[in-house]
């Protein structure tokens, strides 16, 4: 389970442009995940 303030697994997804990108690729860089709940979503 990822926690809030904790270092995120590497992952690896595409984005809104179906371009692959990887965790690594913010290495040294800061960034903020968000998770959007399926259980609040309309879909």
């Amino acid at each position: 389970m990822v926690q809030e303030g904790k270092k995120a697994p590497a992952f690896k997804l595409k984005d809104q442009e179906g371009s692959q990108v990887a965790s690594g690729d913010f290495k040294g860089k800061k960034a903020i995940l968000f998770f959007y709940p399926k259980a609040n979503t309309g879909g």
